[in-house]
């Protein structure tokens, strides 16, 4: 029974909602002899992870928590090799009007960037970290944001970032010039980026 039960979360990603676990024949007394003996933690109101030896990663904890979040900023630029700092949080892109206090966790670190809905989905896409499909953002977008968040980044993480998008070869510029009408940036393109191209 507990070897299915495992089973039953592998699937899910590691991290299970009590209506998924209801839908799937978990129900609270069960639940609750599986966070007794260990094998399932609470990670937040309503939701639950199976525990074991070799523990799911944080990436699967941000990708239930927040599936409509998307990998931005710090947490991007590590994915596509723009940066080799880690980041001391998971920087997600979410809708401004998204309710601020279910990002008040302690683990994973999270820090929310409250995007407008109409800015929201320009550039994202999907990417893979630990093995967990997730929602980012992609290069192109994820230089327009430094672009227009350069005065709240470390200086030397922004110079790294634009040189190493400079020297990728799968750097799309008519996509990013795109996005930066879109996003206001155009001029900072243009200043920052293009006279390196």
């Amino acid at each position: 029974m507990e070897e299915q039960i495992k089973n039953i979360f592998e699937k899910q990603g590691g991290v299970m909602r009590t209506k998924e676990l209801s839908e799937h024949g978990i129900y609270y007394r069960k639940l609750r002899t599986l966070i007794e003996e260990g094998k399932v933690e609470k990670i937040r109101y309503g939701y639950y992870q199976w525990q074991d030896d070799k523990a799911f990663s944080e990436a699967s904890l941000v990708a239930a928590l927040f599936p409509e979040g998307i990998l931005c900023m710090e947490t991007a630029l590590l994915y596509y090799d723009y940066t080799d700092r880690t980041p001391d949080a998971w920087h997600i892109a979410v809708d401004n009007r998204s309710g601020r206090t279910q990002f008040y966790i302690e683990h994973p670190k999270v820090r929310p960037h409250f995007v407008q809905q109409n800015r929201l989905d320009i550039g994202k896409s999907e990417g893979e970290v630990d093995g967990i499909k997730v929602n980012i953002y992609d290069r192109e977008r994820v230089i327009c944001d430094c672009l227009r968040h350069v005065n709240r980044m470390d200086g030397e993480i922004f110079n790294e970032a634009i040189k190493r998008y400079v020297r990728d070869p799968k750097k799309n510029v008519a996509q990013l010039m795109e996005y930066a009408k879109k996003l206001g940036v155009e001029n900072k393109v243009r200043r920052t980026v293009a006279i390196w191209l």
